[in-house]
């Protein structure tokens, strides 16, 4: 779209460039003495336009343009490599960050469970405490009822 832009644009510079205008002033004396002066512009626009010239400004926009695109394409081309450089970066981030987490859960889940196991061990260490406590309480009461 804008090759197309600028070469109407360059095409409409050398039409207007190769008309060729002509100012002509003339100067009459009157019989009275006074002068009179004249000016006539002539505008010619020849019928041949000169095609070699027009052909090589086309060719200098379009060399132009093309050199424009290009730097246009490179400068794109940097900040998509530096997104793409970036999105990488953040996605090493987020799994480090990720196994770091999954890391500390297990952990933390290891801990519970070690934890639990040693509630439970004191669970049944305190019933066979109770347990034989209640077997001595019924032993002496058994012996003080026998009495």
């Amino acid at each position: 779209m804008k090759k197309q832009i600028l070469a109407a644009i360059v095409i409409s510079v050398f039409t207007v460039a190769c008309t060729k205008s002509t100012t002509k002033t003339e100067q009459v004396e009157n019989a009275d003495g006074s002068v009179t002066t004249t000016t006539t512009t002539v505008t010619e626009t020849p019928n041949t336009v000169d095609t070699a010239k027009i052909n090589n400004a086309k060719e200098d926009v379009k060399a132009k343009v093309d050199a424009a695109g290009n730097k246009i394409d490179d400068a794109a081309q940097k900040a998509k490599d530096k997104i793409d450089a970036t999105a990488d970066k953040t996605k090493q981030d987020l799994h480090k960050a990720g196994q770091d987490i999954k890391t500390e859960a297990n952990k933390v889940g290891k801990d519970i469970k070690t934890g639990a196991k040693e509630v439970g061990q004191d669970a049944k260490e305190a019933a066979k405490k109770g347990a034989s406590k209640v077997e001595e309480a019924a032993k002496k009461m058994k012996e003080d009822l026998s009495k």
